[in-house]
């Protein structure tokens, strides 16, 4: 396909978005971009990796931080105006803004929707599933109990709606927020990859279309 594709995937933890992601990417020859978008917006603005790590789609992180030593990548000064959280999320926005316009990509999480709003054939996506598989999927990748895996979700998914929420003024997970929402847990990862597969390759046909017809109103 010739057409520059974008596709934003928001997930649930534990519902297997990252994977079916990456089955996407594969699909369209897309870079797929999850963590790796830290390390381009470190690079961007010169603090380190591992900071941007820490705060990852956690919004309240920066709250108990501004009191600590930062390590930077490079001698400059540190100061506190700079170090604001609206500018951290200015640093990775720059940095997802920049890989799309590289080329073909999947985006995990971040707030890529959001960011990239003003790009009209981005396809935004969002994974969820049931409780129960989400905790057998969390005990299986983290080896931990039932109790464990439930407060991990949890937590973590205030996190991220919080982060979400904070930053794009709509709300993580509600199906007004994304183009299709989509249960992997009744269908199974690789059955969800290919429904999503397919209407990703009949939203590019119907954009075809339309810039044949001259384009979008």
């Amino acid at each position: 396909m010739g057409k520059h594709i974008i596709i934003n995937v928001g997930r649930q933890i534990g519902s297997g978005g990252r994977i079916i992601a990456a089955r996407l990417a594969e699909t369209f020859g897309c870079k797929l971009y999850d963590k790796e978008i830290l390390n381009l917006a470190a690079r961007e603005s010169g603090f380190c990796e591992k900071f941007f790590e820490q705060n990852d789609e956690k919004e309240s992180y920066l709250k108990s931080l501004f009191h600590a030593h930062l390590p930077f990548l490079s001698d400059a000064t540190f100061y506190k105006p700079a170090f604001s959280q609206e500018n951290l999320y200015k640093f990775q926005s720059d940095a997802i803004r920049k890989a799309a316009a590289e080329g073909n990509c999947v985006f995990v999480g971040r707030t890529a929707d959001y960011v990239l709003r003003d790009h009209k054939e981005c396809i935004d996506l969002f994974i969820t599933a049931s409780m129960e598989a989400r905790i057998k999927a969390v005990c299986r990748r983290r080896g931990c109990d039932r109790a464990t895996a439930t407060k991990y979700i949890t937590k973590g998914e205030e996190e991220r709606a919080g982060y979400y929420n904070f930053f794009t003024g709509k709300t993580w997970g509600a199906a007004t927020s994304y183009d299709f929402c989509i249960d992997s847990s009744i269908l199974g990862l690789d059955a969800t990859a290919d429904v999503l597969a397919d209407y990703i390759r009949r939203r590019l046909a119907l954009s075809d279309g339309a810039s044949q017809e001259g384009g979008k109103e």
